[in-house]
């Protein structure tokens, strides 16, 4: 029974590990849809804010004397800006310009991890070797910001107190997103400017502006994802190979969690369990692509389910993926 728990506690760690990553693309993505924009590239997105943050806090640390707390926000302020501008070379293109946003998001996906990949290899190339930080640097990214008495305390010490501090912001960021999104006036306006912004304008809102900066902030919120994932479950490394797919999750998550906040969390921790059941649970005859492909059929399964019920609140905002034409109105 002990050999269990401890198994199980195990699991859950892990899982809070490797879904950490997506609970920030997929908040990111939330706001960013909530606004009407459908961004297919939170793949290239998150993907460019791993290098980029990597990069940050690297070179941050060849500086000199660095410290612990400016390193981490480095690598997010890094990671943020990164996404952000990836976010505003979409916006232009789906808000200004008015293209397709499906076509426009496959676009940055592909975009994003060219250019994820090259800043990557950039740096491997000119400093003659793997790209990581000192020792040092990597517990104040990998470590719980938590006493060591409270890491300790049986089953629930490790599940609440021994995550990485990016767990607790991400904790953070969806509250706030939460309460932005439904108790605050401007969230209101944002969601008003999802479901119908001919509606929105015709009220006196500037639906560009909103649509704007939802995707421009969500996809920096997204960026940070890839940040956390190379600073946490590739050990500080420059890994190429381990983001792929992550932002697709996140994307898949996002339809999974009904476009709420809150669910992002519970939603993300068992997206990370499904992630890495292969390992936990090793089942001869199932081939380790049918672990893999878990979260998709789940999201799948969920989409038909909601659709079946036919609820409003459940239901993707009216105009998503759509572009506004203003004189249309």
């Amino acid at each position: 029974m002990n050999e269990f728990v401890t198994l199980a506690v195990a699991l859950v760690v892990a899982a809070i590990t490797y879904g950490t990553p997506l609970l920030f693309g997929t908040l990111g993505e939330i706001l960013t849809e909530k606004s009407g924009n459908l961004n297919l590239g939170v793949e290239g997105i998150m993907f460019t804010g791993g290098a980029v943050g990597l990069a940050g806090v690297y070179y941050y640390e060849k500086m000199g004397s660095p410290n612990g707390f400016v390193a981490v926000l480095m690598g997010l302020l890094c990671a943020f800006l990164a996404g952000a501008l990836c976010s505003l070379i979409f916006s232009f293109l789906t808000i200004t310009l008015r293209a397709n946003q499906n076509v426009t998001g496959l676009a940055l996906s592909i975009f994003g991890t060219g250019v994820g990949q090259f800043v990557g290899e950039y740096m491997r190339v000119t400093e003659g070797g793997y790209i990581a930080i000192s020792n040092e640097m990597k517990v104040f990214f990998q470590n719980s910001p938590f006493p060591k008495f409270l890491q300790e305390i049986p089953v629930i010490g490790p599940i609440l107190f021994k995550n990485s501090i990016f767990f607790y912001i991400g904790l953070a960021l969806a509250v706030v997103l939460f309460f932005f999104i439904n108790r605050s006036r401007r969230g209101l306006y944002l969601r008003s400017v999802g479901e119908s912004p001919a509606t929105a304008d015709a009220a006196g809102l500037n639906v560009a502006r909103y649509k704007y900066l939802a995707t421009v902030i969500g996809g920096g919120i997204s960026a940070i994802g890839g940040m956390v994932y190379i600073m946490t479950i590739a050990g500080c490394v420059w890994n190429h190979e381990g983001l792929a797919g992550v932002g697709w999750l996140a994307v898949a998550l996002v339809i999974f969690c009904m476009w709420r906040p809150l669910n992002a969390i519970w939603g993300s921790i068992l997206f990370g369990a499904l992630m890495i059941l292969y390992l936990r649970l090793v089942l001869p005859f199932i081939p380790t692509q049918l672990y893999k492909i878990l979260p998709y059929v789940v999201t799948v399964i969920v989409l038909i389910l909601s659709s079946l019920r036919n609820k409003k609140e459940n239901q993707p905002p009216a105009s998503l993926g759509l572009s506004y034409f203003r004189e249309d109105r």
